[in-house]
Parts: structure tokens; C-alpha cells; sequence
């Protein structure tokens, strides 16, 4: 037991930093929109599949907000940690959700997997638009709108592509995330 959790606290460093890389290497947004785009929401997504509700969580919050300290986003910073570990729950909890018993697991994952990364999607869009409404007002929000929206749609297909090869990686999906 006290080896599983070791490996599981090793893993979600791993994801943290993964997650941290993954953001760092981006396109900036062109100028009607503010900010970047990156995969790294796709991280983020895989992280709560593959290491559950706590592990996941947290990797993916600390992960997205350590490459907004490093990218000189500070301001960022609390709310990022707040939201992606916001949307790693909500994925976590969406793939729960929508374990079947009536098919295979394996026919299961790519519509639990797109559902997953849609709730997650959404609640980054959600929550950076009220963050940005808070801080910046209106025209702030509103410009992230659809670099928030973009990110989110690759993140959703890159973690659909990328969770077979993770979880055989980890090890750890099938425990987890019902296969």
C-alpha cells in the first residue's frame, strides 16, 4: 500500500511537470485575443483520468500554475491553480459518471473521453472569462473567449489520443478510471 501511494505521488509529480512543459511551449494568441494557446489543458484532462480525484487535481492545478509563475504571468497565477484543478475534477467526475456496464470499457473511452474533456473545457472557459471579468473587465473577458475556446478544443482531442498511451505509461489508469 505504502508503495502504491509513493508511485502514485511520483506519477503526479511527473504529471505536474508535464503539465508545467506542456503549457510553457506555446503559440501566443494574435492580438485581438490576449494571452497563449498551448496543450497543456489535454494534461490536464489525463491527469484526473489516470490518477483520480486527488493526485490528478492537484498535479494539474499546481502544474498550470507553475508555468504561469515561470511565463511571468503571476497575476494568473491563483486563479489558474483554482480553475485547472477545477476542470481536472469536473473531467474526473464526467468520466465517472459515464461508466456504462452495458459495453466494453474500451468502446467506452473515446465518448467518456470526449465528454470528460468537454466539462473540462468548459469550466476553463467559465472560469478564466470571470476571472478576467474581475481583473480586467469586460473587453478582457471577452477577448480570451476564443483562445480559451480553441485550447480547449485541442486539449480535448489530444487527450482523446493521448490516454491509451498514458495510462499503459503509468500503469495506473485501469485502477483508477474503470479502464
Amino acid at each position: 500500500m505504502k508503495n502504491e501511494k509513493v508511485k502514485k505521488l511520483v506519477v503526479a509529480s511527473l504529471f505536474a511537470a508535464l503539465i508545467c512543459v506542456a503549457t510553457m511551449v506555446h503559440v501566443p494568441a494574435p492580438a485581438p485575443m490576449q494571452g497563449y494557446v498551448h496543450i497543456g489543458d489535454s494534461m490536464v484532462v489525463l491527469s484526473a483520468l489516470l490518477l483520480g480525484p486527488v493526485y490528478g487535481t492537484a498535479a494539474a492545478g499546481l502544474g498550470s500554475m507553475l508555468a504561469d509563475l515561470l511565463l511571468g504571468y503571476g497575476i494568473y497565477a491563483p486563479g489558474t491553480l483554482l480553475i485547472k484543478s477545477l476542470a481536472a475534477l469536473c473531467a474526473y467526475l464526467l468520466w465517472r459518471a459515464l461508466k456504462g456496464k452495458r459495453m466494453p470499457l474500451r468502446r467506452q473511452r473515446l465518448p467518456r473521453l470526449f465528454v470528460a474533456g468537454l466539462g473540462a473545457a468548459a469550466v476553463v472557459l467559465l472560469g478564466y472569462f470571470v476571472y478576467d471579468l474581475l481583473l480586467f473587465g469586460e473587453g478582457a473577458a471577452l477577448a480570451g473567449l476564443i483562445g480559451n475556446l480553441l485550447q480547449g478544443g485541442f486539449g480535448v482531442v489530444i487527450a482523446m489520443f493521448g490516454y491509451e498511451t498514458l495510462r499503459q505509461v503509468t500503469a495506473l489508469g485501469q485502477k483508477e478510471s474503470g479502464g
